[in-house]
């Protein structure tokens, strides 16, 4: 068992490509921000090479777009690194445009379509209480 939790949650209503790049999107700055969550090398029987994962287990919640305020809200509050995915971001091609639409809207205000924590598994679950298993 692991004393830390990942947890991304994504808007509900979203299209199935949206929900997919949105959690591609936030794992990967997971990974980022804490390389030391990166497992090892994977080998296959033949000895083939492949690239690590995260080494821990993911969870993927889901809830509409007051859930999702209502968790960045808590997570900020507990102190937690939160990644963050934008509605307009849906319209950029590319990281610079992404932190403009970000950093073009207050705190409040972001229009989440997705948010991801690692942290303390109790904090963790506090600060995503009320969203649910995506499934």
């Amino acid at each position: 068992m692991h004393d830390t939790k990942i947890s991304i949650a994504v808007r509900e209503d979203l299209a199935i490509w949206q929900k997919l790049n949105v959690v591609a999107f936030l794992a990967s700055a997971i990974a980022a921000r804490y390389p030391e969550a990166i497992g090892e090398i994977y080998r296959d029987g033949g000895g083939q090479e492949y690239l690590p994962i995260l080494g821990q287990p993911v969870l993927i919640l889901a809830g509409g777009s007051d859930a999702l305020a209502k968790a960045h809200r808590r997570a900020l509050e507990r102190g937690l690194d939160l990644a963050v995915y934008s509605d307009g971001m849906f319209r950029t091609g590319n990281d610079a445009d992404n932190r403009a639409v970000v950093s073009a809207l207050p705190t409040d205000g972001l229009e989440l379509v997705g948010i991801a924590t690692r942290g303390d598994r109790k904090e963790v679950d506090k600060a995503f209480k009320g969203l649910k298993l995506h499934d």
